[in-house]
């Protein structure tokens, strides 16, 4: 009864303390109460305000630019022989014979109307010998009746001769005129003949080849004794294709280079293929260059020619990347996303690579960190300004 009515009265009594077990549990209840703010001011207020920085904070500042579009030459990288512009094949012109000097040597530079070699002229001299004899002798005649003619006609007025036997002379006269032009026509012919025998340079230019030794038989069947290059004058023989022709003009620049060379030739394109070779689909551009050791007809060279000028896209070289499936660049899509790009270059020149397919110039372009970004990647661009 005493602990009964104890008890009731400890419950009634507002100043008496609660026993130990409930204020260890109190106690609990209070500090778990604690701990849940402080982890929702932690990681729930909190972790939700400073995520998107967290996030913007991952993306990599890329240097981008729109490139636009730059008028740029259109150079065109070709290969082909060299060859003299005007290859002029030098035979004999008169009946031939023997071969008894040859006076030049491949390389030699000739004038016009130099000798070149000569043939054995023996019996042709003796030949216009005769015939110069002959025309002496067609003049004594001449000469004779010349002066027959004369007495005749003053004997004529006397009665001693007929007017009949004048004309008889005066025709026997002009006969022996007319023999010595006869003969000294054959005189000349012959002399023309035997000057037929030198091998004569038509023109003025450069030795290329000599097939003729001294003692040697020629006629006018053994065909070229020599190859000369008119004045000098080489060109190179460039193979190029059909849409390459196409911007081709007379009068374009062009850059020779011999092979196995590193000295370089200027050169300017004077005649384009008319036709197109129908098995190859390709045509020739014949440039021609000024004469040089180093340049050697028959030889083999390469080409870069000026064929027009275009309006492209240009980036610097750190823009164009490339593997195994060709040059490519990376363009900032929508939401700034990168995406691959393949593209067709020009020939680079110092201010950069032209793109002649896969941009228009108006896209935002990667010029530097290209090789470290992935397709599809989310980056920060930073705009730069367009050169020139």
């Amino acid at each position: 009864m005493n602990y009964e009515t104890g008890s009731i009265a400890q419950e009634r009594l507002p100043g008496v303390e609660a026993p130990p077990s409930r204020r260890k549990f109190l106690i609990a209840a209070i500090v778990v109460a604690v701990l849940a703010v402080i982890g929702w001011a932690m990681f729930g207020r909190g972790g939700s305000d400073d995520a998107p920085k967290a996030s913007g904070e991952q993306l990599a500042a890329i240097s981008v630019m729109v490139p636009g579009r730059t008028v740029v030459a259109r150079d065109v990288t070709t290969t082909g022989s060299l060859a003299a512009r005007r290859d002029m094949p030098v035979g004999i012109a008169g009946e031939g014979g023997l071969v008894t000097r040859v006076l030049v040597e491949p390389g030699q530079w000739v004038a016009a109307g130099q000798v070149l070699a000569t043939v054995d002229r023996s019996v042709q001299t003796q030949t216009a010998a005769s015939l110069a004899a002959q025309v002496s002798v067609a003049r004594a005649d001449a000469d004779l009746a010349q002066a027959e003619l004369d007495r005749a006609a003053q004997l004529v007025d006397r009665g001693f001769i007929s007017k009949a036997d004048l004309q008889r002379r005066a025709a026997t006269r002009d006969a022996a005129s007319a023999r010595v032009k006869v003969a000294q026509a054959s005189l000349g012919e012959a002399r023309a003949r035997n000057g037929r025998l030198d091998i004569r340079a038509p023109t003025a230019g450069l030795i290329l080849t000599r097939q003729v030794e001294p003692g040697q038989i020629v006629s006018s069947g053994s065909g070229a004794l020599f190859r000369m290059a008119q004045n000098g004058q080489l060109e190179m023989r460039a193979q190029m294709s059909e849409g390459d022709l196409q911007g081709l003009r007379v009068g374009s620049r062009a850059t020779v280079t011999p092979v196995g060379s590193a000295q370089s030739f200027p050169g300017e394109v004077w005649q384009v293929a008319p036709v197109i070779d129908p098995s190859t689909r390709q045509g020739i551009a014949r440039i021609a260059v000024k004469y040089d050791p180093a340049l050697r007809p028959g030889g083999f060279a390469s080409a870069t020619v000026t064929a027009g000028t275009a309006s492209e896209p240009l980036l610097p070289e750190s823009a164009v990347l490339s593997d195994a499936t060709g040059n490519f660049v990376y363009v900032v899509g929508k939401d700034d996303k990168v995406e691959r790009r393949s593209v067709k270059t020009g020939e680079g020149a110092d201010n950069g690579i032209p793109i002649t397919q896969g941009l228009n110039g108006t896209e935002r372009v990667v010029i530097s960190a290209g090789a470290f970004l992935n397709p599809g990647q989310k980056i920060k661009p930073v705009l730069q300004a367009r050169k020139g």
